[in-house]
């Protein structure tokens, strides 16, 4: 039906009665399962970046609390069964009515304590959770990401803000939002939710200190503060946190874990150990060693914001040159391509151009904008700027070139097993709206980076 009617529409007003479908599918699906998550206390973590690594950090320490915990994200699915992890199905962080009820419905049979649910602006915008009781909410940082979608930054940030006033209403739940104190937009989502607890490096009552930043993750300690029964004698409680999980900017994504920990009153220790119980997050500052006298990483940064933090981190660790591969996703915001290219090309030494998802955009078009930012950045094309549409020579490209002391980071697919190109009719279909399921549009092709970078790698030795 759905395809149908977009077919049959056209893609404007599709696109704004897309929000009331959804909107009836998670009606109609809650009401006949009766509610499943009812009775789940559930923890929805929103933000540009870091949400995978921030739910999975607070999952690591409720379970290490003892309590029995469900976790859905973009990676993979844990339905609280004992039986861990499984890879995520789909291509959606947050599932679509029918599939997210039927897991809710699963983790209530597993009598699941706490679900930790990674919710984006397009699940939030249509209405995707409608019917799922957000207990606290997490705002991770908010970037520059789905334009395409939301047309304005503005829009944007808004709907991420329907995390937190789907929290403030539900009055039995904590009704509590954990907030990036440092992050611009921290007093707007403040304002929709009756506790905000904000935590930060710069700012924010909870605060981190003394941090330490190594190539194997951080040290800190956070200032915690405890009020006494009048609420003016405040001292500040210390956590020294250890976590393994590389950057700077997994201080800010520990933190935030730390603070939902403050909030459901668990006990320092549980808190403490149960952050640094965690040792990765797939396709996270992932590094691929084969002997190899350089380093290799593979993360799923593919922001602008994103990239000039994993930038900064990275180059120091660099003793020679930074080398990236990157490309940016058809069918997405256009305006960040050329962004990243200039970020890409202030901060690397060599840039690899190459495809991400084209879906049914043409691939040289979309790389040739992102080589346009590099340019203004002034890297010069064949000298140290190359484009290399299809990934797995581009990845081959950018190890073949490295040299001792080199660092090579590979961007944008992290964890993702599957790449998107051009289907057969692609260019002469390309007007219709998106659809991914169209195989004229659309192919998908198995693809793995790390398993890529390692063999790279291996037939480089």
């Amino acid at each position: 039906m759905r395809k149908l009617l977009k077919r049959l529409i056209p893609s404007g007003l599709f696109k704004r009665l897309m929000p009331y479908w959804h909107l009836l599918n998670s009606v109609f699906y809650q009401l006949i399962a009766g509610f499943p998550a009812r009775d789940i206390e559930v923890i929805g973590v929103t933000g540009t970046d870091g949400k995978t690594s921030t739910s999975t950090l607070i999952t690591q320490m409720l379970r290490n609390a003892g309590k029995k915990v469900a976790m859905m994200t973009t990676i993979s699915v844990d339905f609280g069964d004992g039986e861990g992890a499984r890879p995520n199905p789909t291509r959606l962080t947050t599932f679509g009515a029918k599939q997210l009820t039927d897991s809710l419905k699963r983790m209530k049979r597993e009598d699941v304590e706490y679900l930790v649910l990674e919710v984006t602006s397009h699940a939030l915008h249509q209405h995707r959770i409608w019917g799922v009781p957000i207990s606290v909410a997490v705002m991770t940082n908010v970037g520059h990401e789905h334009l395409d979608y939301h047309g304005t930054f503005e829009n944007y940030r808004d709907a991420k803000r329907m995390l937190f006033k789907l929290a403030n209403k539900y009055k039995k739940g904590l009704r509590t939002g954990i907030i990036n104190a440092d992050d611009p937009s921290a007093e707007l989502f403040a304002s929709d939710i009756e506790s905000p607890v904000l935590y930060g490096i710069k700012s924010g009552g909870i605060r981190a200190t003394s941090i330490k930043l190594t190539p194997a993750g951080s040290r800190y300690v956070a200032k915690v503060p405890s009020f006494g029964a009048d609420n003016d004698d405040v001292t500040n409680t210390e956590y020294h946190v250890e976590c393994h999980l590389p950057g700077s900017f997994n201080v800010y994504n520990s933190l935030a874990a730390l603070t939902v920990g403050v909030v459901e009153g668990l006990n320092k220790e549980h808190i403490i150990d149960g952050i640094g119980s965690l040792k990765s997050v797939e396709g996270r500052m992932t590094r691929v060693d084969e002997g190899q006298d350089f380093t290799v990483i593979v993360d799923y940064a593919h922001t602008p914001e994103s990239f000039d933090k994993i930038f900064a981190e990275v180059k120091p660790l660099a003793k020679n040159r930074l080398i990236c591969v990157f490309g940016s996703a058809g069918r997405r915001d256009e305006e960040k391509r050329a962004k990243q290219g200039a970020i890409a090309g202030k901060w690397c030494d060599i840039v690899v151009v190459t495809e991400e998802d084209d879906r049914d955009i043409d691939g040289m078009e979309i790389m040739n904008q992102i080589a346009g930012g590099a340019e203004k950045s002034g890297k010069i094309r064949e000298k140290d700027l190359f484009l290399v549409h299809d990934r797995e020579e581009a990845v081959k490209t950018a190890i073949n070139m490295a040299k001792k002391d080199d660092l090579v980071i590979l961007l944008g697919k992290g964890h993702e097993k599957s790449i998107l190109y051009n289907g057969p009719q692609a260019t002469e279909l390309r007007h219709l709206p998106q659809d991914d399921g169209d195989e004229r549009r659309v192919l998908k092709r198995d693809y793995d980076e790390v398993t890529v970078a390692t063999l790279a790698l291996k037939s480089k030795r």
